[in-house]
C-alpha cells in the first residue's frame, strides 16, 4: 500500500486543483433493505448520559479506523442521472453564539452554524465523538454522518448515539438529540469500504416538539454530481492543534484520490480527527446543498481531507432514512 489511511485526518497546505468530469454514480446494488439499526435506548438516557465532561472527554472517532487499514476498492462510477434535493431553513432565528476560538489554524475558525454539529456515541465500552449535519428529509429529523462514526465495519453499530447542533465549547443551545435510528450503506455495513463512508441518523427532539428541520434547519443534499467540484467543508476537529470545542472549515477544489484505491475525493484540509462526518458543501458556504462528509486521509498525501462520492447506493441510505 502506497499510503495508510488516517479517518479524517488530512492536513491542508497548497491548494490542489482537480478538473471537473461529467456526472458519475457507483454501479452498486441499492440495497433497498439495508443496513440500519433501531436504537434501544431511551432518550432520556441517552441525553443525561452525555454530560458536559463525558463530551469533552470522548476519543476523535477516527481511532476506529487506524493508521495502516487498507482502503476499501469500491465499483467503478457509470453515469448517472443527477439529483438534488432542496434545503430547508429554521423557522426560528437563533444565534447560538459567535466564535471565542483565540487561536487560528490552518483551516478557518468560524461561527457556529445551526444545522451543523457534533455526534457522541459509544463502541465497545469507549465513548467517540465526530462531526455531523441536519438534512432535508421527509421525516424532518435526519442527520448525516461518517459510516465509521456510527458502525464500526462490519462489526458493532454505535450505541448511545447523539447529535448536538451548533455546539460550542461545551455549550449545546438546541440541547442534545438522541437517535431512534441509524442507517449505513450495504458496502459500508459489510466490509467497511471506505468509498461508502456515509450514514445517516433519524433523531427526536428532547423536548418532544418541533422537528430537528423546524428546529435548527436542514441542508438540501445532492447525489450523483460532477465530480471535481468546488466544496467547502465543516468539522469539529480534535486532535492536536485543535480541541474539539470550535468549529472549522475548509475549502478547495475537489481531486481524485491520489492511489485509486478508493472513490473519494479530496480538497485540501488540515483538520483532524472529530472532525469526521461533518458535511462538504457544495460552493463557498454552509447554505450549499451538502454532497459528501469528512471522512479520511492518506499520511503519504499531507494536508488533504477525502470525502466519499455520494452516488447510488449513499442516496439509497438516505432516503431509507428519510423515510423512516
Amino acid at each position: 500500500m502506497r499510503g495508510s489511511a488516517i479517518a479524517a485526518s488530512a492536513m491542508m497546505a497548497t491548494a490542489l486543483l482537480g478538473g471537473a468530469a461529467a456526472a458519475q454514480a457507483d454501479n452498486s446494488t441499492a440495497w433497498s433493505n439495508g443496513a440500519s439499526k433501531e436504537q434501544v435506548e431511551s432518550e432520556s438516557s441517552v441525553s443525561s448520559y452525555w454530560t458536559e465532561n463525558r463530551m469533552e472527554d470522548a476519543k476523535p472517532g477516527s481511532t476506529l479506523m487506524p493508521d495502516g487499514r487498507e482502503v476499501g476498492i469500491g465499483n467503478d462510477p457509470v453515469a448517472g442521472i443527477p439529483t438534488t434535493i432542496k434545503g430547508q431553513q429554521a423557522e426560528r432565528d437563533a444565534n447560538p453564539g459567535a466564535k471565542t476560538e483565540p487561536v487560528q489554524q490552518h483551516a478557518a475558525a468560524e461561527n457556529p452554524v445551526s444545522h451543523i454539529g457534533k455526534v457522541f456515541f459509544t463502541l465497545g465500552g469507549a465513548d467517540y465523538v465526530c462531526s455531523a449535519n441536519s438534512v432535508v428529509s421527509d421525516n424532518e429529523n435526519t442527520v448525516a454522518t461518517a459510516g465509521h462514526c456510527l458502525k464500526d465495519g462490519a462489526g458493532a453499530w454505535a450505541s448511545k448515539f447523539a447529535f448536538v447542533p451548533a455546539y460550542q465549547n461545551g455549550e449545546a443551545p438546541y440541547g442534545v438529540w438522541a437517535a431512534t435510528a441509524l442507517y449505513a450503506t450495504s458496502q459500508w455495513e459489510r466490509s467497511g469500504n471506505i468509498s461508502y463512508d456515509t450514514g445517516f441518523a433519524v433523531v427526536s427532539n428532547p423536548n418532544g416538539s418541533a422537528s430537528l428541520s423546524d428546529t435548527v434547519g436542514a441542508s438540501g443534499v445532492a447525489f450523483n454530481q460532477p465530480r471535481g467540484l468546488e466544496y467547502k467543508a465543516f468539522g469539529y476537529p480534535a486532535g492536536p492543534p485543535y480541541n474539539g470545542a470550535y468549529l472549522y472549515s475548509c475549502s478547495g477544489t475537489a481531486i481524485q484520490d491520489s492511489f485509486g484505491q478508493s472513490q473519494s475525493q479530496g480538497i485540501p484540509c488540515d483538520m483532524t480527527g472529530g472532525s469526521s462526518g461533518g458535511p462538504w458543501f457544495i460552493g463557498s458556504s454552509s447554505t450549499g446543498v451538502q454532497n459528501s462528509v469528512n471522512s479520511f486521509g492518506y499520511s503519504t498525501v499531507p494536508n488533504t481531507m477525502f470525502g466519499p462520492y455520494w452516488g447510488a447506493s449513499i442516496q439509497d441510505a438516505y432516503s431509507r432514512a428519510s423515510n423512516s
